[in-house]
């Protein structure tokens, strides 16, 4: 069911500082840069950066890690009926890459991330 870690998105509220920031620390330029969403290729791992702080805010605790599944519906399911709670349903992000969000029982984040253009190794 699941496929490995592959993302950690850190929110920030603003994503051109911060685009700049991750840009010069990491000493690459984003594979996917777009209003609402800037990617990073880091090693064969995803760093996300997500200006939409509505739901989790910068921070301590703003960083939410997204473990690959082949298919994030049913992903969503399956942990849904482990006991888990859907927190954000599945969206299409762009380019194929699907996205949702579910909190264990104890509250913490984690991200489904059904992506095409990572293959597991």
């Amino acid at each position: 069911m699941v496929l490995g870690l592959r993302t950690v998105i850190y929110h920030v509220p603003d994503l051109p500082r911060a685009k700049q920031w991750y840009s010069t620390a990491f000493g690459v330029t984003p594979y996917f840069d777009e209003p609402f969403y800037v990617g990073f290729n880091i090693g064969g791992f995803e760093l996300g950066l997500d200006p939409d702080i509505k739901g989790v805010k910068p921070g301590p605790g703003g960083t939410v890690a997204y473990w690959g599944v082949a298919n994030a519906d049913k992903a969503v399911e399956h942990f849904v009926q482990a006991g888990a709670k859907l927190t954000s349903p599945v969206r299409d992000v762009g380019e194929g890459i699907r996205v949702a969000t579910v909190a264990d029982p104890f509250g913490n984040l984690m991200g489904l991330i059904e992506n095409p253009h990572v293959v597991a190794a």
